[in-house]
């Protein structure tokens, strides 16, 4: 039986989603300026090059959004262990057996597929394919996720 420390995880995924809001906010910024920049003037009718760059600059404010609202949501996570009989949801952290192997994954609502704690912890959301299929799931459960474009069964041999 592995413990994990639910707080850790949580400070380096939100270290994580940091860095990432960082880059984002970077990327944005460049590309409103690059929107706004006296040579991105159109120089004829067919010169779409400022409505390219102020679409890219509002995807990126989306994702901006998106990053923010992820932060704010992975600081409310709960981090105490679950008991003996619980559910996987929000906070869990699930130990995974399928092809012999056994793999450990922490539910988290937001922060995708970032590797965590010297890349042993793979984080899913409840949005993934995988992540609806463990929500309610017990130790012992057996369910079906599609991982890498193939569909596997997988079973629960830890939840915490």
């Amino acid at each position: 039986m592995t413990q994990w420390d639910k707080s850790a995880l949580r400070d380096e995924l939100l270290s994580a989603l940091g860095a990432q809001l960082e880059n984002a906010l970077r990327a944005h910024s460049a590309s409103v300026e690059g929107a706004t920049h006296e040579e991105a003037k159109p120089e004829n009718e067919k010169d779409t090059r400022a409505l390219e760059q102020s679409y890219l600059a509002r995807g990126q404010a989306q994702r901006l959004v998106e990053l923010k609202q992820g932060v704010s949501l992975v600081q409310t996570i709960p981090v105490g262990n679950l008991g003996s009989n619980a559910r996987c949801s929000l906070g869990a952290v699930v130990e995974l057996e399928f092809d012999s192997q056994v793999e450990t994954y922490w539910l988290a609502p937001a922060g995708g597929g970032t590797r965590l704690a010297h890349d042993s912890i793979q984080v899913i959301t409840p949005k993934s394919p995988l992540g609806r299929a463990l929500i309610g799931a017990i130790v012992g459960d057996c369910c079906e996720a599609q991982i890498g474009g193939t569909i596997r069964e997988l079973e629960i041999v830890g939840l915490y």
